[in-house]
């Protein structure tokens, strides 16, 4: 199951605790303060989850994403979907042949979000013979940890890497 589908798991039963215990004030409307103590446990219980699933690293990129959004003239731009139906997107700008700017787009999980983040800030101050060289376990390395059944996105993040670089290469005729 994958870290999202843990989250509403975890949230559902948070809910339904919630529920049980205030079942006797349910005939009433609830109130403004009960909603917000609701809404505090359940993001207490997802932040949980997420400090748990991602580490500290990752749960802090998790919450504030870097290098997030497209780069509008970007010199490579690559795409990629994985099994799992995630797709990373990667937009590299060159300058004298080091990456300067990195960035990418997910319409994926948390730990996609996470890989491709993390990916892009690897690949900054990079030459393109440095970035083929990046693998996922350095992915997984700088991010810290991510569930096992999530790893493969640092894959699909380092893939979609290499592709970039490989477009970035063809359009420089080498």
């Amino acid at each position: 199951m994958s870290l999202l589908g843990l989250l509403l798991v975890g949230l559902k039963v948070s809910f339904l605790i919630y529920l049980n215990n205030k079942k006797k004030n349910m005939k009433k409307r609830i109130s403004e303060s009960d909603f917000d103590e609701l809404v505090r446990s359940l993001q207490d219980k997802s932040f949980a989850d997420a400090k748990s699933a991602f580490g500290e690293i990752g749960f802090e990129r998790w919450r504030k994403p870097k290098f997030n959004g497209p780069i509008v003239e970007a010199d490579s731009h690559a795409s990629l979907t994985g099994k799992c139906g995630d797709t990373i997107q990667l937009f590299l700008k060159f300058k004298n042949d080091l990456v300067q700017h990195a960035t990418y787009v997910t319409d994926g999980c948390g730990s996609s979000t996470l890989s491709g983040s993390f990916t892009a800030e690897l690949a900054i101050g990079r030459s393109p013979e440095e970035l083929f060289a990046l693998t996922a376990e350095d992915v997984l390395e700088r991010i810290g940890r991510l569930p096992e059944n999530d790893q493969h996105c640092a894959t699909l993040a380092v893939e979609t890497l290499h592709e970039c670089v490989n477009k970035y290469l063809i359009k420089q005729n080498r």
